[in-house]
């Protein structure tokens, strides 16, 4: 099962690689990771992204809590949450396909930030699925780059990590 883990840590040198080490160390599996100063500049909030049987999330988050640098995690996916992915994508886009990945992009909210005469490079926020969806819709002939920056969570409500 996948879960979203978000972690406060201290914002000091190596602390982002003690966490990956963690997981390296026990043979789990990073989907993904974000890693970005809080509003507290002393402290950077992680978001990751992995999957396994409660038993597995159970191990994993009581060995991140054991990390000197952790000051507090919280499994999201415990709880109602908002989570987002950022994605930019450089897409083909001559004749016909044009109007088309503009309409695409408009139903999918997306943004154009970028036109060339034969490219469009499009900004895509949104679940994990969302943006899948939009790869499928323009398809892989179209596709030319992609970025992703994984997903970011937080809590719905008071619930709240600091």
């Amino acid at each position: 099962m996948r879960h979203i883990i978000s972690i406060l840590l201290e914002n000091e040198a190596g602390a982002l690689s003690r966490v990956a080490g963690l997981f390296s160390a026990r043979g789990y599996n990073i989907h993904s990771l974000t890693v970005a100063p809080t509003e507290d500049p002393s402290l950077s909030r992680m978001t990751l992204v992995t999957s396994g049987s409660d038993e597995v999330i159970e191990q994993i988050t009581k060995q991140l809590n054991k990390l000197i640098d952790v000051v507090k995690l919280v499994d999201l996916t415990e709880g109602p949450h908002i989570e987002r992915e950022l994605m930019l994508i450089k897409l083909r886009a001559e004749g016909e396909a044009r109007a088309e990945l503009l309409r695409l992009t408009e139903i999918f909210r997306g943004r154009v930030l970028d036109v060339t005469p034969t490219t469009y490079t499009v900004e895509l926020t949104g679940t994990g699925e969302k943006l899948d969806a939009f790869l499928e819709a323009v398809g892989e002939g179209a596709i030319l780059e992609t970025v992703r920056s994984g997903t970011s969570g937080i809590a719905r409500g008071e619930r709240a990590l600091a």
